[in-house]
């Protein structure tokens, strides 16, 4: 793009677009605030106020410190942060949309509209007729039918309990957004309801959630369905419980020991069940939160968007709750994680574990998130690493780097950017971490460097198996669940030639019974016949 394309493009509406030669933290934050309480915006950094584009430093740290600016406008509108090369230079882009609900302000407080080409502060009558009109209200601070006197007792001892309240508990659930007004009469709010009463759905609708269960990743029609009620403390713990007990877990040989391998941590599934329940929204009555369990992942839905200024693009840089009151008890049930922290858990424990990334979609109906069961490291592997880490502490992010050792790689600082998504520091930082720690060996220096499994280190010792123990385990296996050439390779570190071979031998030796052919194949204990 040229610098006269570019201008062309973004500056064709000057009244939208701001011109910013460098990262001016505090004037780019009130271009977001204006443009976010009007008609939304562009602030193009990296421009001179004559228009002509100067270039901007664009790198990772420089574009953190650009959502940090966004960050510090309270209730910005959605935003994108993006860069654009004019000519031989690039350039930051900051695009703004108008907050749909509620106003943003800086961080002194300050309201700022776009008038023309300028940002106003807005200040007396201006500013009252702005707020009045702009106010958001909070659904889940809402009076229901039901006063507080109608609480269960039970409910109300634990949520006490949880609070640390002793005395005027009352006046307490009044000021946690539990309910209004004074004294036995007053009544309960939505989010009150949620935790207060055993059925809330009797007052709320659809504020549970539904497990679906489905046999393959393509049908529509589930086998299992599960409806988790109930206060909702008990619907996160439930929810999660039913839907471990369903995926199960994976079995990993290493040497003679069996690992159970969870197939999605603990931890990031009911992150991700508490951040569904806490974020709804809850004025959509007709729809609950949806779990669907699929043999390759688990998809947690919740109605509603996305709160502003947070999307699917900015969610590890952004947080915005939309039921303050709803988040802060669940946390106190320590059910769900600090502010801002529930998305980082979800991602860096998958990472940590060598699972495939969460996967987060959203639209103006809802917002979902898919937990994968598959990885490219296989259970054996997973297991294996943490077999290595009794030897010494290793950084989540340098399993990677010794599974792809382990796999006979050799590891060069290229090899450790690709598969670390780093630069070259932090790649030879990771490489040489390993080596000091006596995981890697090295040969060679500076560029030609070279990091492969340290002698000391076994591999995965999955194809080390005696014939006799690896038979005496794949039956145990077979009596756990069907077999198959798949399972038994992802099991066992098998190829697809050593796997078919070795079942075949166990058929042919009347320890397995073969059903189906080719892919459909699979292979029971013969005892089971």
């Amino acid at each position: 793009m040229t610098a006269e394309e570019f201008l062309r493009a973004y500056a064709g509406e000057s009244n939208h677009v701001e011109f910013k030669q460098g990262v001016s933290e505090a004037r780019i934050a009130r271009a977001v605030a204006a443009f976010s309480n009007t008609d939304g915006g562009v602030v193009l950094v990296g421009v001179g106020p004559d228009g002509r584009a100067v270039g901007v430093n664009v790198d990772g740290e420089a574009l953190a410190r650009l959502h940090r600016v966004v960050a510090s406008v309270h209730d910005g509108g959605r935003y994108e942060v993006g860069v654009v090369s004019v000519g031989d230079v690039d350039i930051a882009v900051l695009s703004v949309a108008r907050r749909e609900q509620g106003f943003a302000q800086t961080a002194e407080g300050l309201v700022v509209v776009r008038r023309e080409a300028m940002n106003v502060t807005l200040m007396g009558a201006q500013l009252a007729e702005f707020v009045t009109g702009h106010a958001l209200a909070r659904f889940e601070a809402t009076a229901t039918g039901l006063t507080v006197e109608q609480a269960d007792p039970a409910l109300v001892d634990d949520v006490a309990s949880r609070f640390g309240w002793s005395t005027d508990i009352g006046d307490r659930m009044v000021e946690h957004g539990l309910a209004t007004g004074t004294g036995a009469r007053g009544a309960l709010t939505v989010a009150g309801v949620l935790y207060l009463v055993a059925e809330p759905e009797r007052v709320l609708g659809k504020s549970y959630i539904e497990v679906f269960r489905y046999r393959d990743d393509a049908t529509m029609v589930e086998d299992k369905r599960y409806r988790i009620t109930g206060p909702l403390p008990v619907q996160v713990a439930g929810a999660t419980s039913r839907v471990t007990d369903e995926i199960g877990s994976e079995l990993a040989v290493v040497g003679l020991r069996r690992y159970e391998m969870e197939r999605i941590p603990l931890a990031v599934l009911r992150e991700a069940v508490a951040n569904a329940v806490a974020h709804r929204v809850y004025e959509d009555n007709r729809r609950p939160v949806t779990i669907e369990i699929r043999p390759s992942r688990v998809l947690v839905r919740s109605p509603g968007p996305l709160p502003e200024p947070v999307t699917v693009a900015n969610l590890r840089e952004q947080n915005a709750a939309r039921n303050l009151a709803v988040i802060d008890a669940l946390r106190r049930y320590r059910l769900a994680e600090d502010a801002g922290r529930g998305i980082d858990l979800m991602q860096d424990v998958m990472a940590e574990q060598l699972l495939d990334a969460p996967v987060f979609d959203a639209d103006s109906t809802s917002v979902s998130v898919s937990l994968p069961m598959n990885s490219a490291v296989a259970p054996f592997e997973r297991a294996w690493i943490g077999e290595i880490e009794n030897r010494g502490a290793l950084k989540p992010r340098d399993r990677i780097l010794l599974v792809h050792a382990a796999r006979g790689e050799v590891l060069t600082n290229t090899v450790a950017r690709e598969l670390l998504g780093a630069d070259s520091t932090h790649a030879r930082g990771a490489l040489q971490r390993l080596r000091d720690a006596g995981f890697l060996s090295q040969s060679g220096e500076r560029a030609g460097a070279r990091y492969v499994l340290a002698p000391s280190i076994a591999p995965p010792p999955g194809l080390r198996l005696s014939s006799a123990t690896l038979r005496q385990d794949v039956l145990t296996l077979a009596r756990s669940e069907p077999l198959t050439n798949r399972l038994l390779r992802e099991r066992f570190a098998l190829d697809r030639v050593e796997a078919l071979k070795l079942l075949n031998d166990l058929v042919d030796a009347g320890d397995l019974v073969r059903v189906g052919e080719r892919r459909g194949a699979r292979y029971l204990p013969s005892d089971d016949r």
